[in-house]
């Protein structure tokens, strides 16, 4: 009950914050880009909660009970990114005077059609990073309440329509800006105080990990999603109304819902795909995804994908539209490098712990609660409640941090650059935007919230990454190279996708590259731009529009009476 009184709180302040931007709202510009005043510190601030989504908030620890330490490559890759668009992006995206993604592609290139396929991808990448975020909010409020999945998936829908539907990009600023300081504080202050409370055995235990081999107590499991495990021996189990029974030995599938009782001492069983928590693969510092090996290729594919497609998310791009100028985008880009980095000292710390306190979370499929689970482990009573209360508001504030600048660049390609009309189109497309996610997020629980991301975020990698670089830096880049380039990413990490969803079972190498696809789909990208737009000439006024892009707004004054 305490947890649904916290969220419903964290969702009206964000409706009471969000309703400062109605009055200044009158134009597109407006609701888009917030008229583009916001100053670099707000808007470093307002990025930084906008980009710390479930993924980072939850999910990177839950990647690292599930996965080992070498999961905590992730930030890296999330704020190497933020370094790259500091030096290539930034700024000249601002000086563009586009409003959105789509909108430069068309200004830089005068192609209609580009800006229609970019629309495209901005909803292909939109869809990716949304529905795990709804996905996640479901699952941590039935997680701490007794509330169902779909409450929370539709509580955070309504909570983010609604208040983007009102204020538009000003609201989301004010509401993003502040929710950052919000989940800063209730990740790291938690943390310090789980620390605190573990005592040294716990913290040694984390600091020097053995592999989970047997339940040092009764223990109770609930699968969340269905789980295929792999029992070497026969298990006695039992269910939450005292009936006993025996698994295995063999694979045996766990269907979500139900709950079982591990006595104390019986042998934890494995999990297809997964590597138990704390093994030898699980300490090295690299990744080794569904225990396909080959961990080197794995993690520089991950950190490809995460990297470049930072610098291609439309949702991050369009907050440097806000900026009042191209210098004041490329201090917001170096300011939100430095709030990122403080923000990732932490989720290595709730991994680790969640490895000793709660390691039979990798065998139910909700390694993504680990952060919410860990306070009831250290205590109990009011300051088990306090902490796992704070730390769901603070994964609330992710949620709708985050889903507030997606939802707002969907419904900005939907009705700003596919089928453009007013201000009341937008704000009619966002409400309908929302519904159609909350209807695909409601089947999304056994999804992985982390694949789901990161296949975002190597969409984005192989389609607009290419795009902005050679749109920025390289003059000769002509409309039918951008258009190859754009589709030959898109279809290869849609086709990628499929594959892994839908395709045979693979291992090895091919796993990874199929699962990962950035390694090889972004060099596609690029070269498709550069072969087809060398076969063509460049438009006359190409340098003209690069110049655009790269000298200041405004050239510095020299006062009266100086040379």
């Amino acid at each position: 009950m305490a947890a649904l009184a916290a969220v419903a709180a964290v969702m009206v302040v964000t409706l009471l914050i969000g309703l400062r931007g109605v009055a200044a709202m009158r134009t597109t510009s407006d609701f888009l880009v917030a008229s583009r005043r916001v100053s670099p510190l707000l808007n470093s601030a307002a990025v930084s909660g906008e980009y710390l989504s479930a993924a980072s908030f939850l999910g990177v620890a839950g990647l690292v009970v599930k996965d080992g330490i070498g999961s905590l490559w992730y930030p890296v890759g999330f704020t190497a990114g933020y370094v790259a668009m500091l030096i290539l992006v930034a700024a000249p995206m601002r000086r563009s005077g586009a409003l959105t993604v789509p909108d430069f592609a068309e200004a830089r290139l005068a192609s209609p059609g580009l800006r229609r396929l970019s629309a495209l991808v901005v909803l292909v990448i939109g869809g990716l990073y949304l529905v795990p975020q709804l996905r996640t909010a479901g699952l941590v409020l039935s997680t701490v309440s007794s509330a169902p999945y779909w409450v929370g998936v539709v509580l955070s829908g309504a909570a983010i329509s609604a208040t983007l539907a009102l204020g538009g990009m000003r609201a989301a600023t004010y509401v993003q800006a502040f929710q950052f300081c919000l989940k800063l504080l209730l990740f790291i202050a938690p943390a310090v105080w789980l620390l605190a409370l573990a005592g040294p055995q716990v913290r040694y235990d984390a600091a020097h990990p053995v592999e989970f081999t047997r339940f040092d107590a009764d223990t109770s499991v609930s699968f969340r999603v269905d789980v295929t495990l792999e029992v070497d021996e026969a298990t006695p189990v039992r269910s939450l109304r005292g009936r006993e029974s025996v698994l295995g030995p063999g694979d045996v599938h766990v269907e979500s819902g139900q709950t079982l009782v591990f006595p104390e001492g019986a042998p934890v069983p494995g999990v297809r795909g997964s590597t138990p928590p704390g093994g030898g693969d699980w300490h090295r510092p690299l990744l080794n995804m569904g225990d396909a090996g080959h961990p080197l290729l794995a993690t520089l594919a991950v950190l490809t994908a995460t990297a470049l497609g930072t610098m291609g998310l439309p949702h991050v791009l369009m907050r440097f539209h806000t900026s009042p100028d191209g210098r004041a985008a490329r201090r917001t880009a170096a300011i939100t490098v430095a709030l990122l980095g403080v923000f990732y000292m932490f989720p290595g710390v709730y991994g680790t712990l969640g490895r000793v306190l709660v390691p039979e979370l990798y065998l139910s499929g909700a390694t993504d609660t680990v952060v919410v689970a860990l306070p009831a482990q250290v205590a109990t009573g009011w300051a088990s409640t306090l902490m796992t209360t704070l730390l769901t508001v603070g994964a609330f504030a992710a949620f709708l941090a985050t889903s507030l600048g997606l939802l707002l660049v969907i419904s900005g390609a939907i009705a700003y650059d596919l089928l453009p009309g007013g201000l009341l189109r937008l704000r009619i497309t966002v409400l309908l935007a929302a519904a159609v996610l909350v209807l695909l997020a409601l089947p999304a629980a056994p999804l992985d919230a982390g694949l789901l991301v990161t296949w975002g975020f190597t969409v984005a990698a192989s389609t607009f990454c290419p795009l902005l670089v050679l749109g920025i830096w390289w003059p000769r880049l002509t409309r039918t190279g951008a258009v190859s380039g754009v589709l030959a990413g898109l279809l290869a990490t849609l086709g990628a996708i499929a594959v892994a969803l839908f395709g045979p079972a693979l291992s090895g190498w091919q796993a990874i590259l199929i699962t990962q696809p950035a390694p090889w789909s972004v060099p596609l990208a690029f070269a498709a731009m550069v072969l087809v737009s060398l076969r063509g000439r460049p438009p006359s006024w190409s340098r003209t529009a690069m110049l655009r892009l790269h000298l200041d707004e405004d050239p510095p004054h020299t006062p009266p009476g100086h040379p």
